[in-house]
């Protein structure tokens, strides 16, 4: 059973093959912005995280599944996409880029308790056939340590490493001594949960163990 990998993320990528999956990896196309501009203007409204997320999810899945149906006519697996954001007191936070932005973030972060967002869409495509989707929004609550000082957040932000990740931190490297809780699947927190994936891929008649290297 093939695996793509609708991200160019590496720690999306680092998650797949601990559990064991080694997928082909495609960026997708899609203008995130355009997507949101387009669903707010529909709505007249924000969307609330957890809709913005599985919205983008199904748009870079989509995106590269109809890809491959079109392109690579012998493919036969499923094709994985997802998003992610952070929520703090009612602030949606997703990627700071820059060094000033990440340091405000940890300042407010500090001692606080956040919801890590993460949409999951997962397409099965098979040669020839209908494209059939599977969808599903993961949480994971995340507590920061309350003792956390300037200088430390000075360095976690000079290290680069907040700089290109949902909500400004990681719990898998640099960023993972400065939380102190996880309350939900900890994978979700990385970049895409794992039991929700294999949930999904079971809705789609896929076992997750055929998708082993």
């Amino acid at each position: 059973m093939q695996v793509c990998l609708a991200s160019t993320s590496p720690a999306r990528l680092m998650l797949l093959r601990q559990a064991g999956i080694e997928p082909i990896t495609r960026a997708p196309e899609t203008d995130e912005d355009a997507v949101t501009a387009q669903a707010v203007a529909e709505r007249g409204a924000d969307l609330p995280p957890d809709e913005l997320v599985l919205l983008l999810a199904r748009a870079k899945a989509a995106d590269v599944a109809h890809r491959l149906a079109a392109e690579e006519t012998d493919f036969d697996g499923i094709v994985i996409g997802g998003d992610s954001m952070f929520a703090l007191d009612g602030r949606v936070y997703g990627k700071p880029y820059t060094t000033e932005e990440a340091t405000r973030r940890w300042r407010e972060m500090r001692g606080g308790t956040g919801i890590l967002h993460s949409g999951h869409s997962v397409f099965r495509v098979r040669p020839g056939e209908k494209l059939h989707e599977a969808t599903a929004v993961a949480e994971a609550a995340v507590t920061f340590a309350d003792d956390i000082t300037d200088d430390e957040i000075a360095a976690y932000v000079a290290s680069g490493e907040p700089l290109h990740v949902a909500g400004a931190f990681t719990v898998d490297s640099l960023g993972g001594a400065f939380i102190t809780r996880v309350d939900g699947d900890p994978s979700t927190v990385v970049g895409m949960s794992l039991s929700t994936i294999r949930r999904l891929t079971r809705e789609l008649g896929v076992s997750w163990t055929d998708l082993w290297s």
